[in-house]
């Protein structure tokens, strides 16, 4: 089960989940991807996709020719978990 975020944790991630930043207009977390072209922002999207099966938590996502933007949040929770910073670190280590 997800647990929602401490005002603590919330705190600390910026250091976290380095890149990604607090949603304006609900209880997520934002962060915009941009590649070469539309072909390697597929790949990075396939990618993102083996890691939420892996985790059983998908983000809510877009993409527009060579950018991926990405948002997460936990339904289940009302808004920030412990996922959404799990599934935040396992795509930033994608990018290495």
């Amino acid at each position: 089960m997800a647990k929602r975020l401490t005002d603590a944790e919330r705190a600390n991630l910026g250091t976290t989940v380095p890149g990604w930043a607090p949603a304006l207009d609900r209880d997520a977390l934002r962060r915009a991807f941009k590649f070469e072209n539309f072909s390697e922002a597929w790949g990075f999207m396939t990618r993102v996709a083996l890691e939420a099966e892996k985790l059983d938590h998908h983000p809510d996502w877009s993409n527009v020719w060579n950018t991926v933007r990405i948002e997460l949040t936990t339904h289940d929770v009302g808004g920030l978990s412990d996922n959404d910073v799990r599934l935040a670190q396992a795509i930033n280590k994608l990018l290495g």
